[in-house]
């Protein structure tokens, strides 16, 4: 009987978190129109992309193709075309930037320096959401205060200077269980990768499983520091941009 209570009292704290998800986002849009969600194809942005295709549909959903996503990822995209009935929209890297970079430093330079690793970044993720944010008024992501100590402190709502608009971060304050608890309940598509111990997904040769104990966000750029674990999407650009001319 006590674990009966404690499960009707999980499912009724989703059940608000999800009514008050389905508001804010109505709100978004009809307050910030034309708002996007930036989708990472993660579990987050899954629960994001369900809400918005059935109760939400002005919000657009975009999500950047670096080139270099796995192939589960690309699955993932035609389900989702199939599952709701609506394309995503992409971005891609420009293809002289991506040529450039490669024939400077080669395709796998990342892996040599954070200042390669972040202007791979950046010409592959952080310049393709500045043309996709473009004449957009609000942008929506997944974030949540749980994936990393480095996104404790961030707000549901924030001005972003750089791009000159909203951000909103509706599931902040969501565990992942909470996510996972949805997923399951609407039967909700999501990258196979986490059946295999994602836990937060990316480019391919950037992203590994966790094991037990280490936080969300672990598997991304596993060789570098916990402080500059970020591909620049989501702090300020003098932060994210790369230098003019990397050393190899």
């Amino acid at each position: 009987m006590p674990e009966r209570i404690v499960a009707g009292s999980r499912d009724e704290a989703l059940e608000k978190k999800i009514a008050a998800l389905e508001n804010a986002l109505r709100d978004i849009s009809s307050d910030h129109a034309p708002a996007v969600l930036a989708s990472s194809l993660g579990a987050e942005d899954m629960v994001l992309t369900d809400v918005i295709c059935k109760h939400v549909p002005a919000i657009e959903i975009f999500t950047l193709d670096t080139g270099r996503l796995p192939e589960e990822t690309y699955r993932l995209i035609q389900l989702i075309r199939s599952r709701y009935g609506r394309p995503l929209t992409i971005y891609f890297p420009r293809a002289e930037a991506v040529q450039q970079y490669v024939e400077q430093h080669g395709p796998n330079a990342f892996y040599e320096s954070v200042e390669l690793r972040k202007a791979c970044c950046y010409m592959r993720k952080v310049e393709p959401l500045q043309r996709a944010l473009k004449g957009k008024r609000a942008w929506i992501t997944g974030l949540r205060r749980q994936q990393s100590a480095a996104r404790k402190d961030l707000t549901g709502a924030e001005w972003d200077e750089e791009h000159g608009l909203h951000k909103f971060n509706p599931l902040l304050d969501w565990t992942r269980d909470e996510v996972w608890s949805y997923i399951r309940r609407f039967d909700v598509p999501y990258n196979t990768l986490h059946d295999k111990g994602y836990a937060s997904i990316g480019c391919a040769p950037c992203t590994r499983a966790i094991t037990a104990g280490e936080d969300e966000r672990a598997g991304r750029w596993w060789w570098e520091q916990e402080s500059v674990k970020e591909c620049g999407l989501h702090v300020k650009q003098a932060d994210a941009a790369p230098a003019s001319s990397p050393a190899k």
